[in-house]
């Protein structure tokens, strides 16, 4: 059996394997079809194919993704659509060198005529950037009328995005051009495979905007990038080798905190544990640390040790200190929470069993990041309290964080009333994105 991964990108010839039957698939004809008149207007013929790629909501597995950790995410409806035609004008971007650079010959540079429909709200933590790069992206091999396999198109579109500046991880780009209608995915990475996961019935995740723009690009050097250096650096500590009872200087080959999970485990084992926060505990000091501290760690100047990462030199020029204990704390938990999370509904516990069991941990994982790995903000703290107070299971930001949406499981029995009650404790002024189950 080819695996998941392997497979290519599915191509069909009308839309009801992707967007099912009833109103929804009226909605999508219509939307389709607007598309297709606008495109005949501008350009003054109709495009050669379409192009879809949906946003995602990550029900649990926060900023561990860049660390090498498995992540639980599912696509939602939301997506993104691209209209393409390849003509002999000298419309030309760029796409023919991306097409030599996966081996295409297509010859003489041509043009390319593009029209972009998209309904994933920007900033808002549900993957607008991942849906149009990998809709492009595959509208471009359509036009050219090849295909790739999916763990191809999720790296590669996952190199793509890290030139805007973003040091993200492979997840967005994974379950956009993976995901199966029914099923999250447990994405791993390194190699990048799917494992399908069956949610329990009776319960439905409700997707709602705090309306504070999250602005992961913008603010990179200070929040994103900043984290993902953070865990950087505590993955290069010379504490590490401590462990291990070892002498040696740290391992600057280290890239992640994955890279030195097995001798946090190691110690954890001489506790008779085999949690490696208990070595974060030991090891890593709770006060932050100062660049000066740092370099005593890998025995060089940052601008140096970092000098191959023009993201990372911009974080070090605005950083005032790093929280190394913290961040590997989060990273740490939050990869036990994943697995955690699948081993539940792999279980025999009833659903009303797992629906529990499910929202404290994802009450958990939103206490990690907004406390640990400080990626929340006001408006999703009070979002997510607001979730809570009216039957929510469980609720947690999703996303990068610092602004965008939060995700809540809720009974089904209740998502209208739930919903209604978030509009009317706010007085209209959340968007509520609905309840979405798996596309």
């Amino acid at each position: 059996m080819v695996k998941h991964e392997e497979l290519p990108i599915p191509i069909y010839n009308n839309l009801q394997p992707v967007y099912g039957e009833g109103s929804q698939l009226e909605e999508a004809q219509l939307r389709y079809d607007n598309l297709k008149s606008k495109f005949s207007i501008i350009f003054g013929h109709p495009p050669q194919v379409f192009a879809r790629s949906p946003g995602r909501v990550n029900l649990i597995g926060e900023n561990i993704d860049y660390e090498g950790y498995s992540v639980l995410p599912m696509a939602i409806r939301l997506d993104t659509i691209v209209a393409i035609r390849k003509t002999k004008a000298k419309r030309y971007k760029g796409y023919y060198d991306y097409a030599k650079s996966k081996g295409v010959d297509v010859g003489q540079p041509v043009g390319l005529d593009v029209l972009v429909d998209g309904t994933v709200p920007t900033g808002s933590g549900l993957s607008s950037s991942t849906a149009f790069v990998c809709s492009t992206t595959i509208a471009i091999m359509a036009a050219f009328d090849v295909n790739f396999p999916k763990k191809e198109i999720a790296q590669l579109t996952c190199e793509c995005e890290r030139h805007i500046g973003t040091q993200s991880g492979g997840m967005d780009q994974a379950i956009s051009v993976m995901a199966k209608t029914g099923f999250a995915e447990l994405i791993d990475f390194n190699p990048i495979r799917a494992t399908d996961v069956q949610l329990p019935a009776g319960g439905t995740f409700v997707i709602a905007h705090s309306l504070a723009e999250s602005q992961k690009a913008v603010t990179a050097a200070t929040n994103y990038n900043n984290r993902v250096l953070e865990c950087r650096l505590a993955s290069v500590n010379r504490a590490w080798s401590k462990a291990r009872n070892e002498t040696t200087r740290s391992n600057s080959k280290s890239e992640t905190l994955s890279d030195v999970e097995g001798l946090c485990v190691s110690f954890a084992g001489s506790r008779n544990s085999s949690d490696p926060v208990l070595a974060v505990k030991e090891f890593l000091k709770e006060e932050p640390y100062t660049a000066e501290e740092i370099e005593k760690i890998t025995e060089e100047k940052l601008t140096s040790f970092l000098s191959s990462n023009s993201a990372y030199l911009d974080v070090i020029k605005v950083a005032k200190q790093y929280k190394l204990h913290q961040r590997a704390a989060h990273v740490y938990s939050e990869a036990k929470r994943v697995h955690a999370f699948k081993d539940i509904v792999s279980s025999n516990l009833s659903d009303e069993e797992m629906l529990k069991k499910l929202g404290d941990l994802m009450n958990e994982s939103h206490y990690s990041c907004s406390v640990l790995y400080e990626c929340s903000c006001p408006e999703l703290e009070e979002l997510v309290s607001i979730c809570r107070q009216n039957g929510a299971l469980g609720a947690r930001l999703t996303g990068a964080g610092w602004g965008g949406c939060a995700v809540a499981l809720v009974k089904e029995s209740i998502v209208p009333q739930f919903i209604l009650n978030l509009k009317v404790v706010n007085d209209g002024s959340l968007l509520i994105s609905g309840a979405f189950l798996p596309v």
